[in-house]
């Protein structure tokens, strides 16, 4: 069984994490709907639900097997509260679809927002 994966930072094609998705299957670019940011973290991004954003971030779908699903929750800090893995809605063509997304859980206090786009 496969689960659709939104990623957005370092995970994402070309980038220092992207390795961590071997053997998975790129199925496209995508953005969110409106209501989130990226904040900088210290070399990394973290994606933060903000009901006054007005653009969405852009990332990649990416379809991940149960295997590499555990292997990403654990490389994500999900079980130690760093980030919280749960559905984002995205615009065309993945429209009406929920697709998980790694969400930042800590406090974004004295974080510096990015805005929409991430870049190593």
């Amino acid at each position: 069984m496969s689960t659709l994966l939104f990623v957005y930072g370092t995970l994402k094609r070309g980038c220092s994490n992207h390795a961590q998705m071997a053997g998975q299957t790129f199925v496209g670019l995508a953005r969110t709907t409106p209501g989130f940011y990226l904040y900088e973290l210290g070399g990394y991004p973290g994606l933060v639900a903000d009901a006054t954003d007005r653009d969405g971030v852009t990332g990649e779908v990416w379809s991940v097997d149960a295997a590499a699903l555990q292997r990403l929750d654990a490389f994500e800090g999900v079980a130690e509260g760093l980030y919280r893995r749960e559905p984002v809605a995205l615009l065309d063509p993945f429209s009406g679809k929920m697709i998980d997304a790694y969400l930042f859980a800590q406090s974004i206090a004295g974080r510096r927002r990015l805005g929409a786009v991430w870049s190593e």
